[in-house]
């Protein structure tokens, strides 16, 4: 029953996040250097970044309140 909005990705050093070409993710992501979407990607969330969030033909759904 645990809902997107509730759900925390936290990641750090270095490398960052990187979701590959069609992945999918629930929750927020919060992350100390660049988030990397590859094409097709889908998060039902949010997407926090210290540095860059790069988005390449995906998609970024808010969770509903």
């Amino acid at each position: 029953g645990a809902q997107p909005k509730n759900i925390f990705w936290q990641v750090g050093g270095g490398a960052g996040v990187t979701l590959g070409t069609a992945a999918h993710l629930e929750g927020v992501v919060l992350a100390q250097t660049a988030i990397n979407l590859g094409s097709t990607a889908s998060v039902n969330g949010r997407l926090l970044a210290q540095t860059a969030v790069n988005i390449i033909a995906s998609v970024v759904t808010e969770p509903a309140p």
